[in-house]
This record gives structure tokens, sequence and C-alpha cells, in this order.
């Protein structure tokens, strides 16, 4: 399933995307999770690879990558554990460039897409540095997805949104993942500005941490990443009944 064309089969619908983020390895029952959230009403889900020093992410996703470290997680149990899932929605990775770098770019895209992953994000790898992972990765069918910061220039946001894949994925607030109040203020001019550059599906994440501030964000552009929010709920002992209901409670949320 290519991620691209199916979020905007589904936005041109009139639908409000959502892809909810979940660590990989966390726990025995993650890929039961990974399941649970796809029949809520996930458009995409996105699957954490557990980093030993993930540099965009708050104390929620830094505690969840640490404990499936212990439990025993690595990027290549991931992506093989990853194959054995069969949802009707598109799956995105998320990691960093030093596990991608040291597998290989080549094979590291090569067993992404033998798994059935779509598409992936490494978001320290710079726009700069890119081709050395894109073109291997666009040659294996795996989409790259960037990210548009608020600060990013109008220049570089244009070659952003460019070279984007899949989506792109506009950062609502300047600082790390994480559960907040309210929403912040610069997402809506990250999703105007990202927007009015690109016809791509524009997706804001960081912070959303309810039905309300999904909605709210969603307005903004064509829908929402969430994900501390739901590692949280995983974090504390909920299992796939309870991130399948909170997902389901987004869904409603931006459906209504």
């Amino acid at each position: 399933m290519r991620l691209e064309a199916h979020l905007r089969e589904q936005r041109d619908a009139g639908r409000k995307l959502l892809v909810p983020y979940v660590t990989g390895g966390l726990g025995t029952g993650w890929l039961d999770v990974v399941r649970a959230v796809a029949g809520a009403g996930a458009d995409a889900i996105e699957i954490g690879i557990p980093f030993s020093d993930p540099v965009i992410d708050g104390r929620t996703i830094q505690e969840a990558s640490q404990r499936a470290l212990e439990l025993g997680a690595t990027p290549a149990k991931i992506v093989a554990e990853a194959a054995q899932l069969e949802v009707d929605v598109p799956l995105v990775v998320m990691t960093y460039c030093n596990p991608v770098q040291h597998a290989g770019y080549a094979r590291f895209a090569s067993e992404l897409a033998a798994a059935g992953i779509d598409a992936a994000i490494v978001p320290d790898l710079p726009l700069d540095e890119l081709d050395p992972w894109a073109e291997p990765a666009a040659a294996a069918g795996v989409e790259t997805v960037l990210l548009a910061a608020p600060t990013t220039p109008d220049e570089r946001l244009r070659a952003i949104v460019a070279r984007s894949r899949g989506f792109v994925y506009g950062v609502a607030l300047m600082g790390v993942t994480g559960e907040r109040d309210q929403v912040a203020v610069q997402a809506q001019e990250v999703g105007r500005r990202c927007k009015a550059a690109t016809d791509k599906p524009v997706l804001l994440g960081l912070g959303i941490s309810t039905p309300d501030q999904a909605v709210e964000v969603a307005s903004y552009a064509d829908g929402v990443i969430v994900g501390s929010a739901l590692v949280r709920r995983l974090l504390d002992g909920g299992g796939p009944e309870e991130a399948g209901a909170f997902v389901a409670a987004l869904r409603e949320g931006l459906d209504a």
C-alpha cells in the first residue's frame, strides 16, 4: 500500500487524517496494540524503533524506548515482527540515522519493504544529506517523510515539501514530543505555511493529547499524529483495548 496515495484518497474524500504512534517492542503485545489501533480508525500507523538517544523525543517516548530496549528490542527484531502484521492501513517506521546507517541504507530499506512497511521517518537526517538514504529507499518502494519545523525558513520549507514523500510532518511546537495541556500557538502557522507550500497531505504532530486538541490542530492541516498520549497509556499498563478506545475517541472527534 502506498502511503501518500492512501492518505490523499482519504483526505480528498473529506476525512481528517489520524496517524497514531506506537513504540515497537513495548511488551509482548505490541503487535496487538497496532492491530487494535488500526481497527479503531487510524489512517496509517507510525511504529517507533527504540533508540538509546532519541533526540526529538520527550520523557514518555524516551521511557517507552528504554523499556523496549531492556526487553530486547532491536531494529531488525522490530521490522521482522512488523512483518507479521496484517492491517489494512500503511505502516511507517520512525527511527534515527545511527541505526539506519549501521544497518546500511540499501539493506535497511529493503528490509522495510520486505516487511510490508511503506515509509520511514528519520528526523535527524538533514535534507542536505538525504540522498544516500532516500535514493535506495525510493528504489525499494519506501517513502521518506520529512519534517518541517516552526522556524524553517520559506526557501527551505519549499525544498522539504518537494522532497517529502507520504506526507509532510509539520512540527506543531518547538521542543520535544510529549503531552501538553493546550495546543501550541505555532501549530496554526505551521499548518498554514505547509499547506501553502504543497498539495501533499500535511499532518501536524507533537503535543497533541486529547480528542479536542486533535480536532483543533486538524483544522489547521489535513490531520494529526498522536504519540505520547497513546504511549503513556501503554506505559501505565493499558493494552490493546485501551489503546483502541483512545484512538476511537480521537477518530470520533475528528469525524464529528
